[in-house]
């Protein structure tokens, strides 16, 4: 033990800062006898303000999914938003990405929890970083390409009518003109993406065409 102690003398721990993270730690652990929250609220304010500012705001992170059918050959599943954020604009199915979930699980959850169908072959489809200042709106989008499983219902149907007004099959080449998709989807188109092609060409110029304004 005392040879233990001489090679700590001798590095450059420091004991102040060990003494001071058994008295956070003790915090945490007296949660019982207060709240949780309360208890690792006061020790991290404890660590964040010596020296580091309050962290800002941070981008959401989104899924949403190109979804495909061998009954529709060369069309993709497009809903109209509605509510407040982006209302009447064309949209893929998707939504926030949970804790702890794949891209793939976030895509298939999303999609049957909107439109009531079971995906299978979901793979990356694309990625676009959309910011719209005058919106406050801050999202990466990561885009997943997935095709209708027809063991199930082949036919979408409008699980949330308070989102959402129908989903359509649509023609790729009949796409609606930019200013009529959402953010994440005109971003997409603008890259050149082609869900009908399994190359990612339309990557290739990442940084310039991930980055959208508005």
């Amino acid at each position: 033990m005392y040879q233990s102690l001489r090679r700590l003398r001798g590095s450059s721990f420091d004991f102040r800062r060990s003494s001071q993270h058994r008295q956070r730690s003790a915090e945490v652990e007296g949660a019982e006898r207060t709240s949780l929250p309360a208890a690792t609220e006061r020790v991290f304010q404890g660590t964040m303000t010596t020296g580091a500012e309050p962290r800002g705001r941070r981008p959401g992170v989104g899924v949403g999914v190109v979804v495909t059918s061998c009954k529709h050959p060369h069309c993709v599943l497009l809903g109209k938003r509605k509510g407040s954020l982006g209302a009447g604009s064309f949209q893929f199915p998707g939504g926030h990405l949970e804790f702890g979930e794949s891209w793939e699980e976030c895509a298939k959850r999303e999609t049957l929890e909107e439109t009531a169908l079971h995906l299978k072959n979901v793979r990356f489809a694309s990625v676009v970083n959309s910011f719209i200042e005058k919106e406050n709106y801050h999202y990466v989008t990561i885009l997943m390409k997935g095709e209708v499983d027809l063991t199930y219902d082949s036919e979408p149907k409008n699980v949330e009518p308070e989102k959402n007004e129908s989903w359509e099959w649509i023609p790729w080449e009949e796409f609606p003109p930019g200013q009529q998709l959402f953010w994440a989807l005109h971003c997409l188109k603008e890259q050149g993406y082609d869900p009908f092609r399994e190359e990612l060409d339309h990557l290739m110029d990442f940084c310039s065409h991930t980055h959208c304004t508005q």
